[in-house]
């Protein structure tokens, strides 16, 4: 009898101790979140080290801990190849438990890290790549595209430049599924506009010589050279295409996904004039001012929307850990789609069902040179488009979450 008293005595004690572990509230005793990002290459201005700069500032900010559990961030460069950053995701899902990606910069990697996600129930945030497939076909329930994507770029710029009478367009298109993407919807914006596409050609990832493209551009007499491009291929095209005399030839560049950073790399008497389409500009009002600031402090660069995406997310998931008192990515997610966004990011934006957090989008002009007061000064505010109208709606949604009316 005594025996069985302490075999009773010992297996109570080991399922006490099972559902204490059951019960912790952090799963290992660390938040790990994880940056998948280019640090070598054509997007590494982009997003790289500002990027994960802008992470570690909102884990500082938010203290360093949640429910009393150190925050820990891990990086590393996919070197915007989507095997590389689909083994990556895998491993850190597998063997570092990381809880939850804050960004996979590019859109091959981030489609390919996404599909890692879903089959590790891991939450993916997306800052840096603009694919509306991220929110749509490939779209799953712990993910979320966050600053921008292909449909509010194209909808912003391309419905702008058309009524501004460019209504024929050829295409130089970066050749995987971002370029493709923003040229698709950029067509559908132009040819709902009464615009026509004469043509388009594409060009491989970091292409560092766009003669050939640039003719064909020429010879398509097109008025409005769109740019469905992103980083160095972007800032690449503009330069020669200014070598080219595209712009003494009367046709005009529409720079589709054209970040702050660019507009630094170009200067203001190349760019001048360029419409563009971002989420944030650190020069909108106090808050943005303020936290930018602090960002270049560090950085001394001024933040991309890419960037300030990043913190803004990072924040958004901890306080999501913080009231939903867990990481588990069920309890994290529901309390991230219910809470609303309100930051120096964005003001009332929400994570739909679809993956897709939604708020406003800005239409700039880059300024002439002599407009300029200061370094970094660079966009005049053309329109405020609300998150409603800029981003696809739901109705359109190809999403398999999204439920149908």
């Amino acid at each position: 009898m005594k025996n069985v008293a302490i075999t009773a005595m010992l297996g109570a004690s080991v399922a006490l101790g099972g559902a204490a572990k059951a019960a912790e509230p952090i799963s290992d005793g660390v938040v790990k979140i994880g940056l998948l990002l280019d640090m070598s290459s054509l997007y590494a201005d982009i997003t790289g080290t500002g990027s994960e700069t802008a992470a570690k500032m909102a884990i500082e900010d938010f203290g360093g801990k949640v429910l009393d559990k150190p925050i820990e961030i891990v990086t590393a460069d996919h070197q915007n190849k989507a095997d590389v950053a689909a083994a990556k995701a895998r491993e850190w899902f597998d063997s570092a438990q990381v809880d939850a990606l804050m960004d996979v910069a590019a859109s091959a990697p981030a489609l390919a890290a996404q599909e890692i996600a879903k089959e590790r129930n891991r939450i993916a945030v997306f800052n840096g790549p603009g694919s509306l497939r991220l929110s749509n076909e490939a779209c799953g329930p712990q993910s979320v595209h966050y600053a921008y994507d292909t449909y509010a770029l194209a909808h912003t710029v391309g419905q702008a430049v058309v009524k501004n009478g460019g209504d024929t367009w050829f295409f130089l298109t970066a050749d995987y599924s971002f370029g493709q993407d923003l040229q698709k919807d950029t067509t559908e914006v132009i040819t709902a506009n009464g615009g026509k596409v004469l043509g388009a050609v594409r060009h491989p990832l970091n292409t560092a010589d766009f003669s050939s493209f640039l003719l064909q551009a020429q010879a398509s007499k097109a008025k409005v050279v769109g740019l469905a491009n992103a980083g160095g291929d972007t800032t690449n095209a503009i330069k020669q295409a200014a070598e080219f005399g595209l712009g003494a030839s009367g046709q005009k560049l529409a720079g589709l996904l054209v970040y702050i950073n660019d507009i630094n790399a170009l200067g203001l008497k190349t760019a001048a004039g360029m419409l563009l389409s971002e989420a944030f500009y650190w020069d909108l009002n106090d808050e943005t001012r303020a936290w930018s600031r602090r960002f270049f402090e560090r950085t001394k660069k001024m933040p991309n929307m890419s960037q300030a995406g990043v913190y803004s997310a990072t924040m958004h998931y901890l306080n999501a850990v913080k009231r939903a008192g867990t990481d588990e990515t069920n309890a994290v997610m529901a309390e991230m789609r219910k809470t609303p966004i309100n930051d120096f990011f964005a003001k009332n934006g929400r994570i739909r069902e679809d993956g897709r957090m939604v708020h406003d989008m800005y239409l700039f002009e880059v300024k002439k040179p002599e407009e300029s007061k200061a370094p970094w000064d660079y966009y005049k505010v053309v329109a405020t488009i609300p998150g409603d109208q800029a981003f696809q709606p739901l109705e359109k949604s190809r999403c398999p979450l999204v439920k149908k009316k």
